[in-house]
């Protein structure tokens, strides 16, 4: 447990440390899990807590839900850091926590950063984790199911924390200007259109925001007990251009909207002059990335299957690397975009697809392609009749996949472009081999 000296300065800790909620009607967002009668709240409020994980961007406030839980759980409250921690902090953790279970009590240990820790550190816990001794919360910011151990992973429950809106870190600037664990004692002027261009720019990340908030305030214009924060204090502390995001945060959407259909009309100079607008606009390289993912295969794919390869592969380089660098892996994956041949062929197959599948959810899947893997079911046929395509010269069969109900409905519809030329030649064969067979 940390303790504070008499030499701290409580002020003297960051904003966003300050304003830390200590209740959980203090906390902002994550409603689908944390709103009134939502899952983890109930676990919180009825002190039944279990081990989880926390899987979310940063500044959404994992460790805030950790500190959260331990305010309001009677077991003790161990704060861990995978950045600092090795196993024998682990293991020295573990110790203490089997000596409380012997007598009869709980302890929590939250491990911050959990991804950061190899497969040997991750097995420390398991044990302990199995037989009860510790409630292990974890943090991360990476998907689990990569960064996890399975065996741990799957006696976690993964709850998943999103980015916060643009109204909700908005509430939390105002709160840090009115509370005195803020700016409350201080006479602050912004204006309200500032608040949003703040909240904008900080993309879903709370601490973000309020750093941004407590550099501008700093950097304000004083005239007697008065701090006024202008618009030129504002850009020069983002170092971004306000002007690009309206307040309203619509022309996010417009300007994702000019990229996406600049791609889509094989406009590579627009594509590029619109990525720009965004990055330079404080726009998250990720969040264009996984558009551009998307745009490979609903726009392009198999018209160009190495367009979803390239997409990825610039997803990642942006994970790696970051702004400014990856400004121009961003910039090769819309200019390939452009140029490719496209198709939208893929995208009005599942589309179609979905609307069967929505409107025919009790179509049984054909007794041929069930797995038998019991008496019952080999008694009820499951399985009779499978034909192993590998086994047939032509690696074809005429067996019937489609439920009785959807025979003869065509999804895939290939177009002529690029290289889905030959998947339709391709699939145009089969379909006739298919109706020699019957």
């Amino acid at each position: 447990m940390e303790q504070q000296t008499f030499f701290e300065n409580d002020d003297a800790r960051p904003l966003a440390a300050r304003l830390r909620p200590r209740s959980l009607e203090e906390y902002v967002g994550q409603k689908h899990i944390m709103g009134s009668g939502k899952v983890l709240r109930r676990l919180i409020e009825s002190d039944r807590i279990s081990s989880m994980i926390f899987w979310g961007p940063p500044g959404v406030g994992k460790t805030t839900l950790a500190r959260l839980i331990a305010n309001h759980t009677k077991a003790e409250f161990i704060d861990f850091s995978a950045v600092t921690s090795g196993i024998k902090e682990i293991r020295e953790v573990m110790r203490q926590a089997e000596s409380n279970r012997r007598y009869g009590e709980k302890t929590i240990v939250f491990v911050d950063e959990i991804h950061r820790f190899n497969k040997a550190q991750q097995d420390a816990f398991l044990p302990f984790v199995e037989k009860g001794s510790i409630i292990l919360i974890g943090a991360t910011t990476e998907n689990p199911s990569f960064e996890i151990n399975g065996a741990l992973l799957s006696r976690c429950k993964v709850f998943v924390l999103q980015a916060l809106d643009a109204d909700d870190i908005e509430l939390l600037l105002k709160r840090a200007i009115s509370d005195p664990r803020g700016f409350g004692d201080k006479k602050i002027s912004v204006k309200p259109d500032m608040l949003r261009m703040i909240a904008n720019f900080a993309n879903g990340d709370a601490r973000t925001a309020l750093s941004t908030l407590e550099m501008v305030v700093i950097n304000g214009d004083t005239d007697g007990d008065t701090i006024t924060v202008s618009k030129d204090t504002l850009e020069q502390c983002t170092s971004k251009r306000s002007l690009l995001y309206d307040k309203n945060g619509e022309e996010h959407y417009n300007l994702i909207s000019a990229l996406h259909k600049s791609m889509r009309n094989s406009d590579p100079d627009a594509a590029v002059y619109w990525l720009a607008r965004m990055l330079e606009a404080g726009e998250d390289p990720l969040y264009i990335a996984r558009r551009v993912t998307r745009f490979a295969s609903e726009d392009i794919g198999l018209a160009d299957p190495r367009a979803l390869e390239i997409a990825v592969a610039a997803y990642q380089a942006c994970h790696f690397i970051g702004m400014p660098e990856c400004s121009v892996h961003l910039a090769e994956a819309v200019v390939y975009m452009s140029a490719a041949p496209k198709s939208n062929a893929l995208y009005m197959a599942y589309e179609n697809a979905k609307k069967d599948a929505l409107n025919m959810l009790s179509e049984p899947v054909p007794a041929v392609l069930r797995n038998a893997v019991t008496k019952l079911m080999k008694e009820l046929d499951y399985g009779k009749g499978y034909q192993y395509a590998h086994d047939a010269e032509e690696k074809l069969t005429d067996m019937q996949c489609m439920p009785d109900a959807l025979i003869g409905r065509e999804y895939y519809r290939p177009t002529t472009q690029g290289a889905e030329a030959k998947f339709k030649a391709r699939l145009e064969q089969i379909k006739e081999w298919k109706r020699r067979k019957k």
